[in-house]
């Protein structure tokens, strides 16, 4: 199995474990403290996400016979960061009532501005990490491709080897 592969996986594991408990913990609260929460766990699943992107992605850069054991992996955790989602949902709806209501709609336009700039950051990031995967891609594709000419100039020039010795064996024969 991939090392990298482990490595998001470790990653995700423990993202996964700790934004389930912040859930149980966000339900506790009320007020700011539930809304701060709220916003860290929704931080968490972003990247819990972005750490699923990465899995797959190198997953489905692996030999066949290890992907599709991988893969089968990567849909279980896609369940799972699916179901932590519906939980923060469960939590969301649970906090709205009308005080909280009435100072979203005070406070509505700032914290949209904010939110709006953090994920258009996040965005950003998010694109630089996908080019700088599609770049690596490529390079590994350039590499790939190098590798199998040069492949295949080595059995060319083995082939040919091979017939000159057969042929002064004829040779040392007659």
């Amino acid at each position: 199995m991939s090392e990298v592969f482990e490595g998001y996986e470790r990653q995700y594991c423990e993202q996964s474990a700790n934004l389930s408990r912040q859930c149980t913990a966000a339900s506790a609260l009320d007020g700011e403290q539930k809304k701060q929460k709220l916003s860290d766990i929704k931080a968490g699943l972003d990247d819990a996400d972005t750490l699923i992107r990465k899995m797959d992605l190198e997953a489905r850069s692996l030999q066949p016979s290890v992907k599709a054991a991988l893969l089968a992996k990567l849909r279980e955790y896609k369940t799972d960061l699916s179901n932590l989602k519906s939980e923060v949902k469960r939590v969301t709806s649970a906090s709205v009532n009308l005080t909280a209501r009435d100072d979203l709609l005070e406070s509505g336009r700032a914290d949209t501005l904010a939110a709006s700039n953090d994920q258009k950051g996040r965005l950003l990031m998010s694109t630089e990490r996908l080019n700088q995967s599609s770049d690596r891609i490529k390079e590994s594709r350039k590499t790939m491709l190098e590798t199998e000419d040069l492949g295949e100039f080595i059995l060319r020039d083995l082939h040919q080897q091979r017939e000159s010795l057969l042929h002064a064996h004829r040779r040392s024969m007659e």
